[in-house]
């Protein structure tokens, strides 16, 4: 079960949250960060004022995100550890100049890049080749990669195995929800549940369904790929650390052939 984190509660009931999360009881928690377990109890319960260094132990414990440990810090009285501002914060210009330029060195073959709520931040030339023909409402801004994906208006009537791609999409969009309890996430996860999709065939007993092809219709043809995600992170950014780079590699020498001749012509 996915718990929502209120990052406005006390200190004590986001530690309570969080640990119940990550499915662990106060003597598991207690154990792996060294602690006593009635310290804990005490901490948790309001009894006890942690220390900062005990905060920021307890939060690398629970393997918190950059954004739950400094919410987790704030409840506590203490200033965040991690710097957040907005992506167009001229700052991060040089940042956001290096994801352009990952994504740009990927041509001829789509990557794009999104936020913590799969918003889409920026992409490569080859990306519009895959969103001819989606629903002009669904492509203004934030556009959510997933909701393009998924949607009827969307991507989901040239999708050739559009089952199993929910399935796989709903499948690692869970796994992010347990990781952030993010509540957003939450919702969009059941908003996606929601869009109609074939009953997704049976994983192949060869590959445990480890490497869930994307294969769309498209005007040069159908194509046929799969993808890596890359955390474009740094220890001190909160922004920076949930920005995510989705690179699309050919599944055969088709789509391959395809793609090139298509760069050629750009």
């Amino acid at each position: 079960m996915t718990i929502a984190i209120d990052h406005q509660a006390s200190f004590g009931d986001q530690l309570r949250l969080w640990r119940q999360q990550r499915h662990m009881s106060q003597l598991d928690l207690a154990m792996e960060a060294e602690i006593s377990a009635r310290h804990l109890s005490f901490v948790e319960t309001g009894r006890s004022r942690p220390s900062r260094e005990m905060v920021m132990r307890l939060a690398e414990t629970l393997e918190l995100p950059l954004r739950g440990r400094n919410a987790l810090l704030l409840s506590a009285g203490f200033a965040p550890a991690y710097r957040e501002r907005g992506l167009d914060d001229p700052a991060l210009a040089p940042a956001r100049e290096a994801v352009q330029r990952i994504l740009d060195g990927h041509m001829p073959y789509p990557a794009l890049a999104v936020d913590r709520h799969w918003n889409l931040v920026a992409h490569n030339q080859m990306v519009p080749l895959l969103l001819d023909g989606v629903a002009s409402d669904l492509l203004a801004p934030p556009a959510n990669v997933l909701r393009l994906s998924l949607h009827p208006d969307g991507l989901a009537p040239r999708i050739v195995n559009l089952g199993e791609w929910k399935r796989h999409l709903l499948e690692r969009l869970a796994q992010q929800v347990a990781a952030s309890a993010d509540p957003v996430l939450e919702a969009l996860r059941e908003e996606l549940r929601t869009y109609p999709a074939p009953a997704p065939k049976q994983r192949p007993e060869e590959t445990g369904g480890f490497v869930v092809p994307f294969e769309v219709a498209t005007q040069a043809g159908p194509l046929s790929f799969f993808s890596t995600t890359t955390m474009f992170g740094t220890p001190v950014e909160v922004t920076l650390s949930e920005i995510a780079i989705e690179s699309f590699f050919p599944a055969d020498e088709a789509t391959a052939v395809a793609l090139r001749g298509i760069a050629e012509k750009k």
